[in-house]
C-alpha cells in the first residue's frame, strides 16, 4: 500500500523547450529556498531521454549517470541543455547541462548501452529487500525539513541506525506537471534521499551534503518504489561517502556513490 495525499502536483513545470519552473514541492533540506537536487536528478534523466528521443538517437540503456552539483541550485527556472558527446549504435556518451541566470549549476553525462540477452549468465547481485508493503511508514520528517522530503513515503527495514538504514522511498507526485515519464526517470528523482536516510550525525549539528551522485545500473529499473540499502562513512578529515545498493520492487538494480563535504553547522 501506498500513502495518500490530497495534493498530487509536479516537482516541476515545463515552461519552454528545455526550461523549467520548480514547484515547493522542490525545498531543500539544507536549505528550503534551494532546491533538493533528488527530484532534479530524474528530471535530468527525462531530458536526455527526449533529447535522444527527438533527434532519432539509437534505443540504448542508460547504465551509468554521474551528476556533478556546481553550486547552490536556487528555487529557479532553469535550462537543462543536452547534447551527445560520443554518437553510436552500441556504445554513447551524453552529457546534459542544468543553467540557472546564465550559470551551469548541475552537468552529468550518462554512458548508455545496447541491450544483449545475458540472462543465462546474470548473477552476482545482493539479496532482495523485504517488500515495502510489508513494512510500516517511517516519517523522514522527524530528521529533515523541507517541501521534497514533505513530499516522500517512506518505509524503512528494520530499525534506522547512525550511518546505516535501509529503506523503501516513494512519491504521489509527478516528476514534471502533465508529462508522462519513464520508469528509469522517477526511479533515480528518488536515489539522492539515500544521503538523508542513513544521517551519522544531526543535521541540526553537522552539515554532510554530497556535491555528486554517480549510479551504476545492472538492470533498468522498474516500479513506484526505490530501495537504498545505504551505508554512511565519515572520515577524519572532513570527507565522507554515502554508498548504496539500489533496489525496485523486483530486486537490485545497481548501486550509487555520494561524496560528502563533512563540516560542523556554525550559528
Amino acid at each position: 500500500m501506498v500513502e495518500t495525499v490530497g495534493d498530487r502536483s509536479g516537482y516541476f513545470e515545463r515552461t519552454g523547450e528545455g526550461r523549467y519552473k520548480p514547484t515547493a514541492h522542490v525545498g531543500g533540506a539544507w536549505r528550503t529556498d534551494e532546491q533538493h537536487f533528488s527530484p532534479l536528478g530524474g528530471l535530468i534523466v527525462h531530458a536526455i531521454e527526449q533529447a535522444r528521443a527527438a533527434e532519432g538517437r539509437p534505443e540504448l540503456l542508460m547504465s551509468r549517470i554521474s551528476f556533478d552539483i556546481l553550486g547552490k541550485i536556487a528555487l529557479e527556472e532553469f535550462d537543462v541543455h543536452v547534447e551527445t558527446v560520443r554518437p553510436g549504435k552500441t556504445i554513447e556518451l551524453t552529457e546534459a547541462t542544468v543553467v540557472i541566470g546564465g550559470r551551469a549549476v548541475v552537468r552529468a553525462r550518462a554512458w548508455l548501452l545496447a541491450a544483449v540477452d545475458t540472462d543465462v549468465v546474470a548473477g552476482g547481485a545482493p539479496d532482495a529487500l523485504t517488500p515495502p508493503e510489508q513494512l510500516e511508514p517511517w516519517a523522514m520528517g522527524s530528521v529533515w525539513s523541507g517541501g521534497f522530503i514533505e513530499s516522500l513515503h517512506t518505509r524503512v527495514v528494520g530499525r534506522p541506525q547512525p550511518g546505516r538504514t535501509t529503506a523503501w522511498v516513494t512519491t504521489g507526485h509527478a516528476l514534471v506537471e502533465g508529462e508522462e515519464v519513464s520508469p528509469l526517470a522517477s526511479f533515480v528523482a528518488l536515489i539522492d534521499t539515500a544521503n538523508g536516510i542513513a544521517v551519522r550525525q544531526e543535521p541540526t549539528k553537522w552539515m554532510f551534503p554530497n556535491v555528486d551522485l554517480t549510479i551504476h545500473l545492472h538492470r533498468q529499473p522498474e516500479g513506484g518504489w526505490t530501495g537504498l540499502d545505504t551505508r554512511v562513512t565519515f572520515g577524519s578529515s572532513g570527507q565522507g561517502l554515502t554508498s548504496t545498493d539500489l533496489h525496485d520492487v523486483h530486486g537490485p538494480v545497481g548501486h550509487a556513490e555520494q561524496i560528502l563535504t563533512v563540516r560542523p553547522l556554525t550559528t
